[in-house]
Formats: C-alpha cells, sequence, structure tokens
C-alpha cells in the first residue's frame, strides 16, 4: 500500500513538472505589437487559361519538347512493370537485387 501511493505522489509530481514546462514552452515570450495587413497590388492580370505559355530558358540550356519527356516517362514505366512482372512470376533474390536498366538511376 505505501508503495502505491509513493508511486501516486511521484506519478502526480511528474504530471506537474511536465504541465509546468509545457505550459513554459506554448506562452508566448512577447507581445508583438498588432499590425494592420497592407493591401496587395496585382503586378500583372490574372490569366489562368492562357493557349501559348513562354518559358524563358537560360543560357546554355535546350528546351526539350514536352512529347519527348512523355515518351521517355512511359518507356521508364514500362521497364519498371516488365520488371516487377518478372519478379512475382519467379521471384529470386538475383531479381531482387538487381540493378534496373532505366536511365533514370538514382
Amino acid at each position: 500500500m505505501e508503495m502505491l501511493l509513493m508511486g501516486i505522489c511521484i506519478s502526480v509530481f511528474g504530471m506537474g513538472i511536465a504541465c509546468a514546462a509545457f505550459g513554459a514552452a506554448v506562452r508566448p515570450t512577447q507581445s508583438l505589437p498588432e499590425r494592420k495587413p497592407e493591401p496587395v497590388k496585382a503586378v500583372a492580370p490574372e490569366r489562368f487559361f492562357v493557349s501559348e505559355v513562354t518559358v524563358p530558358t537560360s543560357v546554355g540550356r535546350v528546351s526539350i519538347p514536352i512529347e519527348a519527356l512523355l515518351a521517355q516517362l512511359e518507356r521508364h514505366v514500362r521497364l519498371e512493370q516488365a520488371a516487377a512482372e518478372s519478379f512475382l512470376a519467379e521471384p529470386t533474390s538475383a531479381l531482387l537485387h538487381s540493378k534496373t536498366i532505366s536511365p533514370f538511376l538514382n
């Protein structure tokens, strides 16, 4: 019985310390003066549905057509799906730890 009361006293004391630490961490250190938000002025008119978008490229960079990127991504997905299907057909540790032939290696 005495050990039970001692455990309860220690746990209540620990809970009090935890509450005090939490209160000190949450309490703001200083009160900042309130500032009124300034109205934001639009730099350019908003255009959501624009048919042609020109993206400036830096010097030395070549613009790649989106179709080429999509074709490369589809090829990568097909290679990964083929690797997964071959592993599911015959799972071995060698297939699990083999490198992929995809050009998107990290």
